[in-house]
């Protein structure tokens, strides 16, 4: 990484990008306890923010902005605390930058083909139902890693397979990347048929990524040769 010495700051574009920020960044809270955030400036004019997931999976979403340094760790609390405080404008603190709190590339931003697309909604129906077959059978540690590991969506193309685990699909929830057709975000209580018939998530993969995109965001998880069995 870039010159990861004192952070600098986060501009974030507009207030619609600085709430999208702390949003994200409010569920990143959620579900790393590590407490960290990686910012990375991209060719496009965006931040990417990436955060690790307790399920081993990444997730990501970008903001329009800038971030100095180009590529940084931030903590999660020091972040929230200048979101909160700073005005319109003026750079948000990243606090000290934690380089040694990240270990590992992020994925590439190409070389991805485009396999094919799942209703929002079934991804949202099976994260229901994994999370009930959670709460049946989780020990004192959380959920069974036999329950994670399962593929329980097979998506294929021509000669290319992925295998969508239900660790991406709960990390995709739990990250608030699918919402309702309004844009509200998804309870346990919400009805399924508040989410758009038509919503897609679209699936991606490369020699090491399956990428997950939905409307907000994009989780990564890592390709393997799990056997499926879909819940």
């Amino acid at each position: 990484m870039s010159d990861l010495g004192a952070a600098r700051g986060l501009v974030p574009a507009s207030e619609s990008d600085r709430g999208d920020t702390a949003a994200f960044v409010q569920r990143a809270a959620r579900v790393d306890d590590s407490g960290v955030i990686r910012l990375k400036q991209r060719p496009d004019g965006r931040v990417g923010l990436w955060v690790r997931t307790g399920f081993d999976v990444l997730a990501s979403r970008s903001v329009f902005g800038t971030v100095e340094p180009t590529d940084v760790v931030a903590d999660v609390g020091a972040l929230t605390a200048s979101l909160g405080t700073t005005t319109p404008g003026t750079p948000v603190s990243l606090g000290f930058a934690l380089p040694a709190a990240w270990r590992g590339a992020l994925p590439a931003a190409d070389g991805y083909t485009h396999l094919d697309d799942v209703p929002a909604r079934d991804l949202i129906a099976l994260a229901r139902k994994g999370t009930r077959v959670a709460r049946d059978e989780s020990g004192a540690l959380g959920p069974a890693s036999s329950l994670l590991d399962q593929e329980v969506v097979e998506v294929t193309a021509a000669d290319e397979h992925a295998g969508i685990t239900m660790r991406a699909v709960f990390a995709l929830t739990a990250m608030g990347f699918v919402r309702d057709a309004q844009g509200h975000e998804i309870s346990e209580d919400s009805p399924i048929e508040a989410i758009a018939a038509d919503e897609p998530v679209r699936v991606w993969c490369s020699a090491a990524w399956v990428r997950i995109v939905a409307r907000y965001g994009t989780v990564y998880q890592r390709r393997s040769v799990l056997g499926v069995s879909v819940l």
